[in-house]
């Protein structure tokens, strides 16, 4: 039986490799796009006529999404960088060490939340679903040893199939 560091190692280089980390990083990467794009463009020219309420609630949004997004293409890069051989486990450790993947919550009930542009509530709603993602991939390949990992803003749907795993592994 090989250390617990060796099969750690392996599996996150397999995961990193894999076509589902592909996909995640080809998604995070053209969302980090297609949000900058709509910040600069539409969602400038929307922000202008939103009500008061809704003016300052998009402002705050618009700064936790875009951070959001800077932490989770950071963690992507990272990735990429060791899935490449340009960074060593434990480089990507120390920088990873700086990188968010929790919090940024959305207040959906806050008001004015529903006087927000439409593309830009999708916009974050689709960067809340690829956090959660990207969370659960880091936690698969850094600590899966831990209890299982629940990120704040997790959804229903990921908290249940986080049941069902449970009560699977369990038996």
């Amino acid at each position: 039986m090989s250390e617990l560091g060796v099969n750690t190692v392996s599996f996150a280089g397999r995961v990193a490799a894999s076509s589902q980390f592909k996909a995640t990083y080809a998604e995070g990467m053209g969302l980090v796009e297609e949000t900058a794009a709509y910040l600069d463009g539409p969602g400038r020219a929307a922000a202008k006529v939103l009500p008061r309420q809704a003016s300052v609630l998009y402002a705050a949004e618009s700064m936790r999404l875009t951070t959001r997004l800077m932490q989770m293409a950071s963690w992507l890069l990272l990735q990429r960088a060791v899935n490449n051989g340009e960074m060593s486990r434990d480089q990507v450790l120390s920088e990873k060490s700086k990188v968010r993947l929790d919090g940024f919550n959305v207040d959906r009930a806050a008001p004015g939340w529903n006087d927000l542009p439409e593309a830009f509530r999708d916009l974050v709603e689709r960067s809340l679903r690829l956090q959660n993602r990207i969370a659960l991939l880091d936690r698969e390949i850094y600590r899966p040893n831990e209890e299982e990992f629940q990120p704040d803003n997790e959804n229903s749907v990921q908290a249940q199939l986080n049941l069902l795993r449970t009560a699977f592994n369990a038996g």
